[in-house]
């Protein structure tokens, strides 16, 4: 939806500016440490619904990640079971730690969907650690000539300037206005305490 950027938001909605990048030839390959001992990069085969929305809901609580948790079982389930898409989560000495979704069903595209951390695992240096992974994955697919990815002001406020410093250059921008999904049910009303919450006006 697009909006008058100087008026003000109206209640129960929200606003963000989404940015989308490209890297469109692969990296010197940077060769970082492990950042914790005991972690462990594994491949989500045949990954379950439940567990991807495990994922998705706890990484993405804090910066709003509505769109999957709307999504209906049977359309996540078709996405999952697409061999193009896969599921990569990183484990800290056996616990869940964050997870990466590469999309290659666009022919020479590789889309880097989803990428993140649960709350825990937030600054122990693992996400710099995660992202260069994810880039050379996404490299190593057959004919992949473009690696695209978006964030936006919701998200981490390191986000943008993480996938810069990784390759990703910027394309293009977009103004949102969208449900609250704290307002709409989907999300914890107490989730993202740093995005303020417009309460809806009572009729």
């Amino acid at each position: 939806m697009t909006f008058d950027p100087d008026s003000p938001t109206p209640p129960g909605r929200m606003r963000t500016t989404v940015t989308y990048l490209e890297m469109t030839a692969r990296p010197v390959r940077r060769q970082r440490p492990l950042p914790l001992e005991r972690l462990a990069l594994m491949r989500a085969e045949n990954c379950t619904v439940s567990f991807y929305r495990y994922l998705y809901d706890n990484v993405g609580q804090d910066w709003l990640w509505w769109f999957r948790r709307a999504m209906p079982d049977a359309e996540l389930s078709a996405i999952l079971s697409d061999p193009l898409v896969d599921i990569y989560v990183a484990y800290v000495a056996g616990v869940p730690a964050g997870y990466v979704e590469l999309d290659r069903r666009q022919a020479g595209h590789c889309e880097l969907s989803y990428m993140g951390l649960l709350p825990e695992f937030i600054g122990r240096g693992l996400g710099g650690w995660l992202l260069d992974w994810a880039v050379e994955a996404a490299w190593n697919g057959p004919g992949v000539e473009k690696i695209g990815v978006n964030t936006c002001t919701l998200d981490h406020p390191r986000a943008l300037m993480t996938y810069q410093k990784a390759g990703f250059q910027p394309v293009r921008q977009q103004e949102k206005e969208e449900d609250d999904p704290r307002v709409t049910g989907l999300i914890p009303r107490h989730a993202a305490p740093h995005v303020p919450l417009i309460e809806p006006t009572a009729d």
